[in-house]
């Protein structure tokens, strides 16, 4: 990864264009040609650098649900049961902590009755029948630029 890379992930980040042609006004700013700029990009997401690009969404705005879920999983059964909860395309999060429970996930839902779907899902594809729910209160949203 070079400077011009450094470059495009800044303003990926924090200063993407709205405009018709926004790799094309991305080089602008970095003297690069929009294709270059999008053959960069596409290198940063093949080799994992970016993991994902697209916008957020305030989700509660859209009239979506969420809500922060922990389950234990047992030691052996980790990594499926991460894959498991990973395959829902409404899991924005999953990551393992210390302790008991040591799995935790967001779910962002459609409506309650998806949610608990996609709860009544995981219970019996994992065998785990104990996830708790912690339904958002307040929205905490933390901005992180990585420089």
């Amino acid at each position: 990864m070079d400077e011009k890379d450094r470059e495009i992930i800044r303003l990926l980040q924090g200063d993407f264009p709205l405009t018709p042609e926004p790799y094309r006004a991305i080089g602008d700013k970095l003297w690069l040609d929009e294709m270059s700029v999008i053959s960069r990009i596409a290198n940063l997401i093949q080799t994992g650098v970016i993991r994902h690009f697209g916008p957020f969404f305030d989700s509660r705005k859209l009239g979506y649900t969420g809500a922060l879920m922990a389950m234990d999983v047992p030691a052996d059964q980790i990594e499926d049961v991460a894959e498991l909860v990973n395959s829902y395309a409404e899991i924005t999060h999953n990551y393992l902590r210390d302790g008991t429970p040591n799995m935790w996930f967001t779910v962002i839902a459609r409506d309650a009755a998806r949610r608990d779907q996609i709860l009544k899902e995981i219970r019996a594809r994992s065998g785990i029948r104990d996830i708790l729910m912690f339904p958002a209160r307040r929205l905490f949203k933390v901005r992180v630029d990585l420089d």
